[in-house]
């Protein structure tokens, strides 16, 4: 089987997942924080990689155009544009993108570095890249341990510290704009339970704000000979941006 279709498959199974009730209740969690990033962020173009569950991820994007860039058989949510294509060679021209969003795109790709590097092609100067991704040093990275042999999704996946993460954005001229963890609370399917341990996730910001289940992260693409500022791990308003619009290349796109 070819990658791009492994890739497919994963991204199929992993979709399928954020339909189950936890799945269902750590996007519900991730869409409510992202309503309230996106005021914050501006530009024309916003794109996101890879659809994951019922939820419009990009609702509340100011930015008029919005893409969504999925495998084949996906089809697209709320109010966007359906690219067919793979995230490690967008087919966007360089530049032509404000606003990227990666909803757990990294931890299952198999190159998430050159994923990121494509980001940072397609992004205009001082565009931004937001970016989800579960946290392996939570409940959900000691579940992994035991259940990541099983091959099952999102146990499968990489989880990558948040650190690291870091760390390639640095290399690729990104500078830290704002950030959240989220989900304190253990990957249990069973919504009772889910709902008697409510009391975490005010309990985790205060006490063990970096063992969220997921991390949220903005950053920025830097603009050459411009000095980057100290890094900041809360919310600020970012500035107002211009790009030019993108030129898909070569791939199927529907409205």
């Amino acid at each position: 089987m070819r990658e791009c279709d492994v890739q497919a498959q994963l991204r199929r199974r992993l979709c399928a997942w954020f339909e189950t009730p936890l799945g269902r209740s750590v996007q519900a969690a991730e869409a409510h924080r992202l309503r309230a990033v996106w005021p914050q962020l501006y530009g024309t173009v916003a794109l996101q990689l890879g659809r994951i569950g019922r939820h419009d991820l990009l609702e509340g994007v100011i930015a008029p155009t919005r893409i969504l860039l999925d495998v084949p058989d996906n089809n697209g949510v709320g109010h966007v544009a359906l690219v067919h294509g793979v995230s490690d060679a967008l087919p966007f021209e360089t530049r032509s993108v404000d606003l990227v969003l990666l909803p757990h795109v990294l931890e299952f790709s198999p190159d998430p570095h050159q994923v990121l590097r494509e980001v940072q092609r397609v992004l205009a100067p001082e565009g931004h890249v937001v970016i989800l991704g579960f946290n392996p040093f939570s409940f959900w990275g000691l579940w992994r341990l035991f259940a990541r042999r099983s091959g099952r999704v999102p146990w499968c996946g990489q989880f990558l510290p948040l650190a690291r993460v870091k760390d390639w954005l640095a290399l690729l001229e990104f500078d830290p704009a704002q950030g959240k963890m989220l989900y304190y609370r253990p990957p249990l399917m069973n919504a009772r339970i889910r709902e008697r341990l409510f009391f975490l996730e005010k309990a985790g910001d205060r006490w063990w704000p970096m063992a969220a289940g997921v991390y949220l992260m903005v950053a920025k693409k830097r603009v050459p000979g411009m000095t980057a500022l100290r890094p900041v791990w809360k919310t600020q308003r970012a500035p107002v941006t211009a790009v030019a619009k993108p030129v898909a290349r070569g791939l199927r796109r529907h409205g």
